[in-house]
């Protein structure tokens, strides 16, 4: 079972921005995921207000962000290396940040936001039937 599962985060809404702030630098600058991103978010700094609205959402629970996140990535050229990328850089960036036990929280919230978009986004459809390990009711073994 994962940290977050068992944890209360004892993490804040500026903590959150500070690491979205420092993760997306990182992503603007990576030769792999800058490729991707660079082109298409033309104002970085509204970008990381509405990523930290979302981190901000799923981790304090404050019904900060309305968007699809599935919906926005859709048209962009994201393969499974890109999804490898960014959660390298994600780990590395909370085990900057945080405690090890704030980092394991965000990074387990990370692995599972990046298996929900792969399997949106049609990059894992040989995991079609398991989600997180969890077989589906009525999908095919």
């Amino acid at each position: 079972m994962s940290v977050a599962a068992n944890a209360t985060p004892m993490l804040d809404a500026e903590q959150l921005a500070i690491l979205v702030d420092r993760f997306y630098e990182k992503v603007r600058a990576d030769v792999l995921l800058g490729a991707v991103f660079n082109p298409v978010v033309h104002d970085w700094e509204a970008h990381k207000r509405l990523l930290t609205s979302f981190w901000v959402g799923v981790v304090l629970r404050a019904g900060t962000y309305r968007g699809n996140p599935l919906g926005m990535h859709r048209p962009h050229p994201i393969r499974r290396e890109h999804f490898a990328r960014w959660l390298a850089l994600w780990e590395e960036t909370c085990r900057e940040i945080f405690d090890a036990c704030s980092a394991q929280i965000m990074i387990d919230y990370a692995q599972r936001i990046g298996t929900g978009m792969q399997l949106g986004l049609g990059l894992l459809e040989h995991q079609r039937d398991r989600v997180l390990g969890l077989p589906l009711q009525g999908a095919d073994a």
